[in-house]
């Protein structure tokens, strides 16, 4: 092509990336220009710019105009234009200080919608949905520090009845596996015990910005009214879990005769770690990932 001049005009080649976004992933520059500030290794950001994956999101979600929804981590606002669309409340969490202000002039004009700059992990969820009795979680969860997050929202289920959460794949594969899978572990019984779990979808890596080197998918996690499982103490069951899951090659009965001093006394005063695995019909030599909810609870009511 040629410019006005004549002279020889360099095209842009359709392989270009930004063709390939536009194209591809229905990327959106213009979350960029209002927010200028770059994404911050340390906070784990990879802003999602995808306008499909977006739309899955929603329709996941299906927001309702009686409802409150809290964003945790609402970056340049690619998700959360959409849910103050649908959604009566939008309370939105951020904890980057610098996405702040423009956040604020995005949604200025948005009278349903409250923007926290705060920390997750600290955050009484209850507390900023009121009056609301109740909210769910939409989320895009920094890599970093997304199970420790989810903790966090568990521990608050009483006022969220559920959370639709994009993490790494590698963490939904934890959160769902099941009794005998080599990727079971600690979080996966707590999750298990509280929430009902159900993959939605992956995203491929080119919907976010920066382009992270690894899939996510979309969890959806609903709280379930009461633990899943007979249980009497159940602070004692999360040391039990813990103690099993501390060295995993180690069968549990090894882990229970090394487990912390709190409970080894409990052990001790019930005969020893084989009674207390045989009243509980679990053979000694398995393994803590073998173990179902159920058997865990057996062990911690032995205990008990």
């Amino acid at each position: 092509m040629k410019d006005e001049g004549g002279r020889m005009k360099k095209e842009k080649s359709r392989l270009h990336p930004d063709n390939i976004d536009r194209a591809e992933t229905g990327f959106h520059p213009s979350s960029f220009m209002l927010h200028p500030s770059t994404p911050k290794r340390r906070f784990g950001q990879n802003f999602l710019v995808d306008r499909g994956v977006v739309d899955r999101i929603i329709e996941a979600v299906r927001p309702r105009p009686d409802e409150t929804i809290i964003e945790i981590g609402p970056g340049r606002g690619a998700l959360t234009s959409r849910l103050i669309e649908k959604a009566g409340r939008v309370v939105a969490i951020e904890f980057d200080r610098d996405l702040v202000p423009a956040l604020r002039t995005q949604f200025a004009g948005s009278t349903h919608f409250k923007l926290l700059e705060a920390d997750a992990l600290t955050t009484d969820f209850c507390a900023v949905i009121e009056p609301s009795p109740t909210a769910r979680v939409v989320a895009n969860l920094p890599y970093n520090i997304a199970t420790a997050i989810l903790q966090r929202l568990i521990e608050q289920r009483r006022c969220l009845s559920e959370m639709t959460l994009m993490l790494q794949s590698e963490v939904v594969d934890r959160i769902t596996a099941e009794a005998g899978s080599s990727e079971r572990g600690f979080f996966s019984v707590f999750v298990e015990a509280y929430c009902e779990a159900e993959k939605l979808f992956d995203v491929p890596p080119r919907a976010f910005r920066p382009v992270p080197k690894v899939l996510s998918t979309v969890i959806r996690l609903r709280a379930r009214p009461r633990i899943a499982a007979e249980v009497k103490d159940e602070d004692l069951l999360w040391q039990i879990v813990s103690a099993g899951f501390a060295q995993r090659r180690k069968t549990i009965l090894n882990n229970l005769r090394n487990a912390p001093a709190p409970i080894q006394e409990f052990v001790k005063k019930r005969g020893g770690a084989s009674i207390v695995l045989c009243e509980a019909n679990i053979p000694p030599l398995r393994r803590a990932e073998t173990l179902t909810l159920d058997e865990w609870a057996s062990i911690c009511n032995q205990l008990e």
